[in-house]
């Protein structure tokens, strides 16, 4: 189960003022919205900007497995969960119902975590859909690439958002 923990708990330590980058995945996400940017001015996908999305869906495939054997082992993020008491207190300044990172314990962040995995998926597929141009006039569609991959990148942000910090309602 450390194993799986580690795999999944990946992070990528913050340089920039403001955390843009927390997770492998996040930062797969983000250079797919900037290189989605070609492909919606000239109209045309590259096979780089193909190999950069099927290594977008293997960043986001190994943390999902490593997800859902958690999730069926019975973990939770670590925002709904309450530390153990002596862990509050010898590092929180504060009592009471907190994680791990002495914030208040949040059970709902759970099922907002799955929400945005389900989200990121979707946007996987979308993207898939778009590039293909199947549904949608294929240059119409390539325009609509650059609006997908941020809703993506928004939705990978805030699977880690929702795992560590608790959120507008605590303790429900």
């Amino acid at each position: 189960m450390d194993l799986l923990r580690a795999i999944h708990d990946l992070q990528i330590p913050n340089v920039l003022p403001v955390p843009l980058i927390p997770t492998p995945l996040a930062l797969f996400s983000l250079v797919l919205f900037l290189w989605s940017l070609g492909p919606a001015l000239k109209g045309e996908v590259r096979p780089g900007f193909l190999v950069w999305l099927r290594l977008t869906w293997a960043a986001f495939l190994i943390p999902a497995a490593t997800g859902i054997m958690l999730a069926l082992g019975g973990s939770k993020v670590p925002s709904a969960v309450r530390a153990p008491a002596d862990f509050i207190r010898e590092n929180c300044p504060q009592p009471g119902d907190l994680s791990r990172i002495c914030l208040p314990v949040d059970p709902s962040q759970d099922h907002m975590h799955w929400m945005y995995v389900f989200f990121t998926i979707l946007s996987l597929y979308v993207i898939e859909v778009l590039i293909k141009g199947n549904l949608v006039e294929r240059r119409v569609a390539l325009r609509a690439l650059p609006v997908v991959t941020l809703f993506m990148y928004g939705a990978v942000y805030m699977i880690g958002h929702t795992a560590t910090f608790p959120g507008s309602t605590p303790g429900t």
